[in-house]
């Protein structure tokens, strides 16, 4: 498979829920870096990871907008939808929707996902779940 090959099937995983396959397609080496700049090493980190956003968003689905590869590096371009319907990072459900742009940094090695870094706008998927105030907006006024 390519790169690329790989990285939608490491997403549709998490889509269906296939935790055995998700695992199957990291790297023994793995490491995930996400918004708060802490890396998490090794796959049941990832796979804890993964399970995580999953529980929390039970319905939640990822949806690759744009794919991009450059050797053995993948960038990803995605919207991540789904209602808060359980613990996220401590926060008690809302029951309220969310969709937010996600992007992702992927480096294989030996056909796996070695490193993945998740770039998302945390302070928009607060705003949505009615966790923070809605920001100014940056248009020119």
């Amino acid at each position: 498979m390519s790169p690329t090959d790989i990285v939608r099937e490491y997403t549709e995983c998490w889509n269906r829920r296939d935790w055995e396959r998700y695992r199957s397609l990291m790297h023994p080496q793995y490491s995930y870096t996400g918004g708060d700049g802490e890396e998490q090493r090794g796959p049941e980190a990832g796979l804890a990871v993964g399970q995580m956003f999953a529980n929390a968003f039970p319905d939640g689905r990822i949806d690759i907008k744009n794919l991009r590869a450059d050797g053995d590096f993948v960038t990803v371009e995605s919207t991540g939808t789904g209602t808060h319907k359980g613990d996220l990072m401590g926060m008690a459900p809302t029951n309220k929707k969310v969709s937010i742009p996600v992007c992702h940094i992927m480096e294989l090695r030996d056909g796996k996902i070695y490193r993945e870094r998740e770039y998302m706008d945390m302070a928009h998927m607060m705003t949505q779940l009615g966790l923070a105030k809605t920001p100014a907006s940056a248009k020119a006024r």
